[in-house]
């Protein structure tokens, strides 16, 4: 089994650019005004809506890695082109058992690239 989350957005192919381009995710299906990718443990769908609903403000859309290691590759890699996009760099979150950084998609949601560790 696996799992679809859809998430309203504006400018497919922008979307398109980040997580398929930038980020490395299989895109899966791209029809008309919508695309998913393939996360490898699930799906992360993008649609532009034509009913007028808002983006889903306040939400993080988190990728869990392997180790520290991994959190920092993945850091330096989007980090050595433009940087940009609101990047943090990475450290452990002072609140959550959490090493991560965090960077924007082109449509503002937050994009989080995370080891969730023990203590």
């Amino acid at each position: 089994e696996s799992s679809v989350l859809f998430f309203p957005c504006v400018g497919i192919d922008e979307m398109e650019e980040f997580y398929h381009h930038r980020l490395g995710l299989s895109v899966f299906q791209k029809k008309g005004k919508s695309i998913i990718f393939d996360t490898g443990y699930g799906y992360l769908g993008f649609v532009e809506y034509e009913d007028g609903r808002p983006l889903a403000t306040g939400m993080c859309i988190s990728f869990n890695c392997e180790n520290r290691e991994a959190v920092d590759r993945v850091y330096r890699a989007l980090a050595e082109p433009d940087g940009g996009d609101g990047m943090t760099i990475p450290r452990r979150h002072p609140q959550f058992l959490v090493y991560s950084f965090f960077l924007k998609d082109p449509n503002g949601y937050t994009v989080e690239f995370q080891k969730m560790e023990n203590e």
